[in-house]
Parts: C-alpha cells; structure tokens; sequence
C-alpha cells in the first residue's frame, strides 16, 4: 500500500474489475474539490460524457484545505481526501500550475498563489513575464502539469498526472481559457490556450491528458 500524507498506510482504489469500471456501478455523482468556476466548468464537461454529475466544494459549503504540500500530487490528494470526507461523496481534486524552464519550474505548486489573494491571473502572468526578463534567458518553455486525484469516504485513493509542453508568448492572447491560459501555446499550435475552443483545449490539454488515464482504468 501506498503512504498518505500523514504518514500512514492508504488504500489505493482498485483498478482492473473495480466497481468503477462497471457501467451498472458507475459513480452518478461527484464532489470536484475545487472552488475554481474555471476549473470546475472544465472537470464537469470533461465528465459529462460519461454521465457523471459534478457539484463542486464551493457549491457544498466546503472549506478549502490549506495546501501544505510541496508536490502537485500531495496537495491533490489532501484536497480529495477532504472533500470526500467532508461531503461523503466520490471527490475528484486537481492541483494543477505552470512549470517554466527557465524559472526553474516556478511558479509550479505556487501557480495560484502568483496571482494573490484577489486571484488576479492578469497580475500573475505580469510576474512571470517580469520574472523571466530578469533572467535574461530566450528560453520560454513551460509545461502545463495537472496532477489528479480520486479519494472514497471511505479512504482509498489513486493518483494520475498529466502534462503539456509549451512556450510562453507576451502580451496575453484569448479570452476563453482562465488562468495562465492567455500566455501559454501548447506545441505545435500557434495560438494560445485562450484562443481556443473548449473543445480544442480539452483534446490536449494537461487536465485532458490525466483525465484519459482515468477514464481508461475506471471509466471504460
């Protein structure tokens, strides 16, 4: 067994033949521990295939749990491991940033807190911008990495990570994304996550990419 962040051992969920992977015992509904509107709108519709109703932590009441972890699968898994004790449901948490090469992988697990109290994403993607002019560096790549956790009230838990490579562009572009959507290109594209549909970001995302495995082990 897996250790959980206090130390202890944690059930991880089954995989192969779980009730999960079982269209008659598929979860009708789940908690998305977040109180992100962006992020929250995004998990629903990337769940909304498979038939799955999503109410999100804020929705509940539920407090947001301090993020005390140092990695984005440690703050993923204590917020799904609150939200699925707290509301005794199914949770699904994401804990997702912006990793630049050249800035060492900040903003990284701190992505959030970049853009302050008010989260103002206009005024976090203005300190990354600030920050790698003070480099000096031409290197702009960045990756987008979504770390996702599922937890039972019961305690069980199972972790995946996804990622996109990319490159930072300035002045901000798009409208459509939330976050550092506005500055971030994934490869091979030449626009920016915000010039993009829904639907576009959803096939390449990094939230896409952890949500495929999910789906692939528990979904099918």
């Amino acid at each position: 067994m897996a250790r959980d962040l206090r130390g202890q051992e944690a059930e991880r969920i089954p995989k192969s033949g779980s009730r999960f992977s079982d269209q008659n015992a598929r979860p009708s509904k789940l908690v998305v521990a977040s109180h992100n509107a962006g992020k929250v709108r995004e998990i629903g519709a990337l769940l909304e295939p498979f038939g799955i109703e999503t109410v999100s932590a804020g929705d509940l009441g539920l407090p947001e749990p301090e993020e005390t972890g140092l990695t984005f699968q440690a703050n993923a898994e204590l917020k799904a491991r609150a939200a699925a004790e707290a509301s005794g449901l199914l949770a699904l948490a994401d804990d997702s940033g912006l990793a630049v090469a050249a800035l060492n992988g900040d903003p990284g697990i701190y992505s959030a807190r970049w853009a302050g109290p008010s989260k103002d994403f206009r005024l976090a993607m203005e300190k990354v911008e600030h920050a790698l002019k003070e480099t000096g560096s031409a290197d702009r790549s960045a990756a987008f990495i979504c770390g996702l956790a599922l937890a039972t009230p019961d305690g069980k838990m199972e972790y995946f990570e996804g990622r996109v490579e990319g490159s930072l562009v300035w002045p901000p572009r798009g409208d459509k994304g939330f976050g550092y959507d506005p500055v971030f290109v994934a490869n091979g594209y030449d626009i920016t996550f915000a010039q993009m549909e829904p639907e576009a970001k959803h096939a390449i995302s990094h939230r896409a990419d952890a949500f495929r495995q999910l789906t692939n082990v528990f979904l099918k």
